[in-house]
């Protein structure tokens, strides 16, 4: 059951209350009709299917393999955009920040502040996005387990704000690789915050020597319907036209064209487990 801030959130869309929400888009802006194209196509998929939906994409990458690696179009351009597909859509919008002076600076943009998983126990960075007033959802870190994120949420409450997402996105597994253990999705709940599965970088496979991070796409679905089954209150899905060409983390992107019959799969299966 979505918890009142996020019925707040979602009160210019029609859908069912007692399905998942879903956090979806590109990994990075790359330009103003990628973007748009993403947030007209699965705003669509969405209202038909009566999931509620959060438009994503990060408008600076501060965390990449390579120094000659793609990190946005510049600060102000990629909010200003993601703003555009919120207001022409009517749609939330979520971005991650990675520095605490850059909290003030985009929460004018967007709806909820997203802390990176590495960043998941940076005390200013998460007191900074308390203090706008906005949603903060936190990624679990790599390297913590559910339990611990307590004092994540611990700290963003002592700043005075209640309004708290988690969300799993695997746990490291050797040099080069993920798992995801579910128990974590409970385990966060019972920290009083709505859990969010994030079903791409979870399907992550880092620190590749060709210095471009792997992934195994593939297993998208079965991320996302493993969730569900154990009770996920969200989904995040990166997604992409043309993941071959995109500019950050093709490699673990769901193809855009397999967006809808995915939600489609997910939205049978969150019936049967009601």
């Amino acid at each position: 059951m979505i918890p009142g801030f996020l019925t707040e959130l979602f009160k210019h869309q029609q859908y069912d209350h007692n399905n998942f929400f879903l956090i979806a888009g590109p990994c990075v802006v790359e330009s103003e009709e990628l973007v748009m194209e993403i947030g007209e196509k699965v705003s669509g998929i969405c209202k038909n299917l009566g999931i509620p939906y959060v438009f994503k994409a990060s408008y600076r990458k501060a965390n990449r393999t390579s120094a000659s690696s793609f990190t946005g179009i510049g600060d102000d351009n990629g909010l200003s955009l993601i703003k555009k597909v919120g207001d022409t859509y009517q749609l939330p919008t979520t971005s991650d920040i990675h520095a605490h002076d850059e909290a003030a600076m985009a929460a004018p943009y967007i709806d909820i502040l997203q802390i990176p998983a590495f960043l998941c126990r940076q005390t200013d960075l998460l007191l900074a996005a308390a203090d706008t007033g906005k949603i903060v959802n936190v990624k679990k870190g790599q390297f913590l387990s559910g339990p611990s994120m307590k004092f994540a949420v611990d700290k963003i409450k002592f700043a005075g704000n209640d309004k708290i997402l988690l969300t799993e996105r695997g746990t490291t597994f050797g040099y080069q690789d993920l798992v995801v253990d579910y128990r974590n999705i409970p385990w966060m709940q019972e920290h009083g915050c709505p859990v969010i599965m994030d079903c791409t970088h979870s399907l992550q496979q880092p620190n590749q020597t060709t210095g471009v991070t792997g992934g195994n796409p593939q297993l998208i679905g079965t991320i996302a319907k493993a969730a569900i089954a154990a009770g996920a209150d969200g989904l995040f899905i990166e997604t992409h036209p043309n993941p071959a060409i995109a500019k950050s983390d093709g490699a673990n992107m769901l193809r855009l064209d397999l967006l809808e019959p995915l939600l489609q799969e997910l939205v049978r299966l969150k019936k049967a487990v009601v």
